[in-house]
């Protein structure tokens, strides 16, 4: 009989005490895993105003595309672009994850007219602030566009592009939003644009 008891003493020692460390170990890197998965969150947002007036705040969709862009450019090898540009849109169709530089002008119904539209050859430039914290954005150096109408101009919401082309499908497309309502403009209004991107944990 002690013989016995001994001999299973012997087989938890060998045996069980291992599998019991290893399960602790498991359930340890589980939760350390838990705690790194989805701690970091990327959003971005729309800043517009008319003819000086106050800044209105809109949420935006940051596309895979956008997404795909952002870690390859930061983490990976592509090479940064030389310029950001925003583009304005008319149509009425929500932003997807699947928007994309190709397709969003067609799909997104952008403003490409000089005379029912704003006035500049291209799409505005965004240049952004360096940044010391999780955030940047150009609310230092805004866009702006004057508005050519022969009657009145509506805007549904605005992107941001890698391509200056009004209406240019290569590129890549960072990120879109859809106005609550309409920006509806007269002819000769200043339409000013920002966009902030944030990386909080």
């Amino acid at each position: 009989m002690k013989l016995m008891i001994f001999a299973a003493a012997v087989l938890f020692l060998v045996v069980g005490i291992p599998v019991l460390i290893a399960k602790q170990i498991s359930k340890y890197f589980k939760r350390k895993t838990t705690i790194v998965e989805g701690s970091a969150k990327i959003k971005g947002e729309y800043f517009d105003r008319v003819n000086g007036g106050e800044w209105t705040l809109i949420p935006n969709l940051i596309v895979t595309e956008g997404l795909a862009h952002i870690l390859n450019v930061s983490l990976g090898s592509t090479a940064k672009p030389a310029n950001y540009f925003l583009a304005l849109f008319t149509g009425a169709t929500a932003p997807a994850a699947n928007w994309t530089a190709s397709n969003f002008a067609s799909v997104a119904s952008e403003i490409v007219s000089l005379t029912e539209g704003y006035t500049s050859a291209t799409r505005p430039q965004w240049s952004p602030t360096n940044t010391a914290t999780g955030s940047i954005d150009n609310m230092t150096t805004v866009a702006s566009v004057t508005i050519a109408t022969a009657t009145s101009l509506n805007v549904t919401g605005a992107a941001l592009l890698t391509n200056s082309t009004r209406g240019g499908t290569t590129g890549v497309l960072v990120s879109a939003t859809k106005y609550a309502s309409a920006r509806t403009f007269q002819n000769g209004d200043i339409y000013e644009i920002g966009y902030r991107v944030s990386l909080t944990v």
